[in-house]
């Protein structure tokens, strides 16, 4: 068997080799591997990727490298990353400064949710690297703000998630705007026909790289499943988190509401805890983060959408409050564990309205997870899809009622209008009609 190549390798510039170095990387990923020689060459690419694969540098190396050699600091915008998620966005910007920290180029990151006047300031200093999000982006494009009219590189990240989160239509206008002679690099961690659609649109004879099939769980995640009824939730994840087998847990709930009342539930119980999801304000979002990864919070509580950004190696624990109505996020959360190397564990819980949700998992990962039914607050109710005794309610199911009952709501509140139209117009008539003067 041949060994596996070094980053001394790859036909690196000395800059960006000795960065890596000192980032202590002497081994590239297999995803690093496969794209950097590619786009060296200029190649259009197409990749598909779970994430903590290294796939922010096996972009962010090869670019770089090309803006060096075409002519290093231009003060104009020459590469575009866009990306779904503000802490994403931050993430990829960090990792730009880190590898080009010994080139002259320069980077920005714009994102919304905070004013813009400073990210006005900083797309005056004319950055070779814009890194956005769709939003802000079309908003400062349209102030004038931005052009891409000198544009040589474009790296369309998380496409999935972008379209899952409405991005569809921002997207393609960011596309129309782009112009023809650049190279395109598109990564996904997963390939649902939206999203090959969306890849033809961008890219020219591509090179497509595939790295670890989408539906592999990493191998170093310890899987455990808990059946648990939906009302003892609260309860399963306090007794876990009360004993010192847990270090720093990342938990994630289905909803916004819910995990602000998850965290609020375990910060009244003492324990140290944040919240990041779509609805926090930046800032809120940047503490919450930051405390995480500094320590000071041993938990974090995350939506699917909001932890795509969140890169921090020493992760003991996922704690799946909440089973995901995709299985494909499955298997990026408990990704979030078992980074750089080292071990992690994933605890599910799963109520009998859940039991869908777990059977779309198992079928995607087409492995057993295994399952603890020795503690406190096991339901065979659950485990059986049970709640009180009889078939629960599935999310889904629960999900298609109530939009039917807001159907039914409107239709009625129409209706009560309708019926109740003419009456007011004839008590206004008759009032106006008693108003009037009569003629003298």
């Amino acid at each position: 068997m041949s060994e596996i190549p070094k980053f001394a390798e790859l036909d690196l510039i000395a800059p960006l080799a000795r960065a890596v170095a000192g980032e202590g990387y002497h081994t590239p990923t297999p995803i690093q591997l496969a794209c950097i020689p590619h786009l060296l060459k200029g190649r259009d690419l197409l990749g598909c990727a779970q994430t903590g694969t290294g796939k922010t540098a096996a972009f962010a190396l090869p670019v770089l490298q090309g803006l060096e050699k075409s002519g290093g600091r231009k003060r104009r915008i020459r590469t575009l990353v866009m990306t779904p998620t503000r802490e994403l966005a931050a993430q990829i910007g960090e990792s730009f400064r880190t590898y080009g920290r010994h080139l002259s180029l320069t980077s920005t990151v714009i994102f919304g949710g905070v004013g813009q006047r400073q990210q006005e300031r900083a797309l005056k200093r004319g950055p070779d690297i814009l890194v956005a999000t769709p939003g802000r982006l079309l908003d400062l494009m349209g102030q004038k703000l931005i052009s891409l009219e000198h544009l040589e590189y474009f790296i369309l990240d998380e496409a999935d998630r972008m379209l899952d989160l409405g991005f569809i239509h921002d997207v393609r206008r960011v596309i129309d705007a782009l112009p023809d002679k650049r190279q395109s690099l598109f990564f996904s961690a997963t390939m649902p026909p939206a999203v090959v659609t969306l890849s033809r649109r961008l890219l020219t004879d591509p090179v497509r790289v595939d790295v670890a099939p989408q539906t592999m769980t990493a191998d170093r995640v310890d899987q455990t499943l808990m059946f648990v009824d939906k009302d003892n939730k609260r309860k399963l994840l306090n007794k876990l988190l009360a004993g010192d087998t847990v270090g720093r847990a990342l938990v994630f709930a289905r909803t916004k509401h819910g995990a602000d009342r998850i965290c609020k539930q375990l910060v009244h119980d003492n324990v140290s805890a944040g919240a990041i999801h779509g609805n926090r304000s930046q800032n809120a979002r940047t503490r919450a983060l930051d405390g995480f990864r500094s320590g000071r919070l041993r938990v974090l509580v995350a939506t699917d959408i909001a932890a795509r950004g969140i890169d921090i190696d020493d992760i003991t624990h996922v704690i799946n409050f909440d089973l995901p109505n995709e299985p494909e996020s499955y298997v990026h959360r408990i990704g979030r564990t078992a980074r750089a190397g080292r071990d992690g564990r994933a605890i599910s819980f799963c109520s009998g309205d859940e039991v869908e949700y777990l059977h779309a998992i198992r079928r995607l990962i087409k492995q057993k997870i295994a399952i603890d039914d020795d503690h406190d607050f096991h339901s065979d109710d659950a485990s059986k899809g049970l709640a009180d005794g009889v078939p629960a309610e599935s999310v889904s199911q629960r999900q298609a009622r109530k939009q039917a009952e807001r159907v039914r709501n409107r239709s009625a509140s129409g209706l009560r209008r309708t019926r109740r139209g003419p009456q007011r117009q004839s008590t206004n008539t008759q009032r106006s009609k008693k108003g009037a003067r009569r003629p003298s």
